[in-house]
């Protein structure tokens, strides 16, 4: 037995493996129930880190809305159209939809906290910068980095939570990640609506309010945050384990063979399109969630202009629209809630599928609401009738979001990362997208047709989780990736530890 100087055990003749003598290494793992595994972490620990997680996703989903909900205060100040604002909006969804390609898997090599200081830090500085900009281009261009590394962040979330949770575990702390972003989307236009109608504050103290914000997560995540990537963590012990030894033949997996910095960030860049490209799974969830979310988009760009001109109601009162949204989430999160007891009980037959129960009601749920808001959005008709629909809508779209995310970490467990970063890109490419042609869609169709539109194709994807909920498995059979996972997993049930993200499986899955 190997000891450190706080007598900490290292590693055992239980979790060290000889690998071929022509390798000259000792593979260093983890011994069954060692702490310093991240899966391994005591459930306060655990929490702790999922919830300083899920903030940061709250932050960066709050920072979209009420910067879309100021538009009026900034466009005065800055002298500039609302086509202009827009771009400030679909910047900041470019860096969330790109970024994460080259971030997520990265983290996957180099670690996940590094990454979270690193992100939450510069995305600070970038609110900073938009609170001070003298001009719209400016502004645009802090949008822009604000995308940038808030997607660093909220990107590793899903990841970060499959790294420390079982799968049976995974349920709650996932639909805290849905929660936090759903529920801040909405909660951050109402608290920005009522800062930018105010006169004696307006669309700058907007940014403010998240600067502070933002600082105080600065010291939460520096605090707080451990990493639960298992291979760095391996990592760390073996060279620790080197240097108290002198011994240079201790290696983790993930040092055996390690590509260069050239074949890293190649994979890094590319792994995540190689599962968007040929994983029916993530194909599926990604055009699925990527309407949704692009609709979202569409609402958020269009819901301002058409309270206030249908029921005249003013800046401020527009927030109660987005405070939908926010009730949405609750009803989702009690939702996914009863997912999970779903889960528990059919998992022993139905497998991952058995997540997507909720999701067959949300497919329903979604297309509906889309239709009675666009039917009942009228003076004739109480305003209360559109909220209703509304509030189911973002419902429909919490328990999507978060299935999206929970059924793809059961599928890719380890290139969980990788495979929501490929989603992201989808979803967040929509988000881009639909805003920049909201308001012609809206002007030619008129808003009553242009969400019918939205509901009509809503329905045509409404199949998609009742296909995978019965013939899901099927398709993963035929996935070399999920083989390969399977085949990581059962070596695990039998007590090998070993880190299944290594290069060298990285390459022989040829992603």
């Amino acid at each position: 037995m190997i000891m450190d100087d706080t007598s900490k055990r290292i590693s055992s003749p239980s979790c060290i493996t000889h690998v071929p003598q022509e390798q000259e290494s000792i593979l260093v793992k983890f011994d069954e129930g060692d702490t310093r595994d991240p899966q391994n972490f005591s459930n306060a620990r655990k929490w702790a880190i999922t919830l300083t997680c899920c903030a940061f996703a709250g932050i960066t989903a709050s920072s979209a809305s009420s910067y879309s909900i100021s538009y009026e205060s900034m466009m005065q100040d800055l002298n500039c159209t609302q086509l202009q604002a827009t771009v400030g909006l679909s910047m900041y969804v470019i860096g969330f939809g790109i970024v994460p390609l080259i971030s997520s898997s990265f983290s996957e090599e180099t670690g996940r906290r590094p990454l979270y200081i690193v992100s939450s830090v510069f995305f600070m500085l970038a609110e900073v910068m938009n609170a001070l900009a003298p001009n719209i281009q400016t502004v645009i261009v802090a949008r822009t980095l604000q995308g940038v590394f808030g997607s660093t962040g909220a990107s590793l979330v899903g990841g970060s939570i499959a790294d420390i949770w079982q799968p049976h575990e995974r349920g709650l702390p996932m639909s805290l990640f849905a929660f936090s972003s759903i529920f801040s989307f909405g909660l951050g236009s109402v608290f920005g609506g009522l800062i930018a109608s105010s006169p004696h504050l307006g669309w700058r103290w907007v940014q403010w309010v998240h600067v502070m914000i933002s600082g105080a997560y600065v010291l939460d995540v520096i605090l707080v945050m451990s990493e639960t990537r298992s291979s760095i963590v391996l990592t760390r012990i073996a060279k620790d384990t080197r240097k108290m030894t002198g011994d240079p033949r201790y290696r983790s997996s993930a040092e055996i063979d390690k590509p260069s910095l050239a074949s890293l960030i190649k994979t890094s860049c590319t792994r995540p399109l190689y599962l968007l490209l040929t994983e029916p799974i993530v194909q599926s969830f990604s055009l699925w969630s990527g309407f949704t979310w692009g609709v979202v988009y569409c609402l958020l760009e269009s819901a301002t202009t058409e309270f206030q001109s249908v029921y005249n109601f003013s800046v401020s009162e527009t927030g109660f629209v987005f405070l939908c949204q926010s009730v949405g989430a609750i009803i989702g999160l009690i939702a996914n809630m009863y997912q999970e007891n779903l889960y528990r009980k059919h998992f022993p037959t139905k497998g991952q599928e058995a997540r997507l129960y909720m999701a067959c009601v949300a497919a329903i749920v979604l297309p509906a609401s889309m239709f009675i808001y666009a039917w009942t959005a009228s003076p004739k008709i109480h305003w209360i009738v559109p909220l209703i629909a509304l509030t189911a809508f973002m419902s429909a779209v919490f328990v999507i979001f978060q299935v999206a995310f929970l059924y793809l970490a059961d599928c890719y467990g380890p290139y969980t990362s990788s495979a929501q970063a490929g989603q992201s890109l989808a979803r967040n490419l929509m988000a881009l997208i639909f805003p920049l042609f909201t308001q012609q869609m809206f002007a030619g169709m008129t808003y009553k047709w242009g969400l019918t539109l939205w509901a009509l194709l809503s329905v045509l994807m409404a199949p998609i989780p009742w296909v995978l909920i019965f013939h899901g498995s099927k398709i993963r059979s035929h996935s070399k990736i999920s083989r390969k996972i399977l085949e990581a997993e059962e070596q695990q049930s039998d007590g090998d530890k070993t880190v299944v993200s290594s290069p060298t499986e990285e390459r022989s899955m040829k992603v």
